[in-house]
């Protein structure tokens, strides 16, 4: 299903596409449903748009969480990130100083921008 010559983004990219379809089906949604959702979420799109990210064409990453809203689903499962649609937590993701809940704890860091984001602490001088 997915393509095997190691291009990460492509990958990315062609789950993407994949799961916002699906999930728009598993929901029973129509296209037309989507964009409506979308609309009262306060991002104008249209019918025309959204079948062009169900089939491959960019997606403005700023509508990213809007999306997952209006699929009832978390940005992460968009992105293949976990197989669950309503967690963030990547799969795997889960280390012993894991908060109650099952997310990273603050002093475990962003694990959903990655390990090199800069964190508070550090100040320009």
């Amino acid at each position: 299903m997915f393509n095997d010559t190691g291009d990460l983004a492509a990958d990315r990219h062609l789950i993407f596409t994949h799961r916002l379809r699906a999930r728009r089906l598993q929901l029973g949604l129509t296209q037309k449903q989507v964009v409506s959702r979308l609309a009262r979420r306060g991002v104008r799109t249209s019918n025309k748009t959204l079948s062009s990210f169900e089939h491959g064409a960019g997606v403005d990453v700023a509508r990213l969480p809007e999306l997952a809203a209006a699929l009832e689903c978390s940005v992460t499962y968009l992105l293949g990130l976990t197989e669950d649609p309503l967690t963030w937590e990547p799969d795997g993701a889960r280390e012993p100083g894991a908060d109650r809940r099952g997310g990273p704890s603050v002093a475990d860091g962003n694990w959903i921008l990655g390990p090199d984001v800069p964190t508070r602490t550090a100040r320009r001088t």
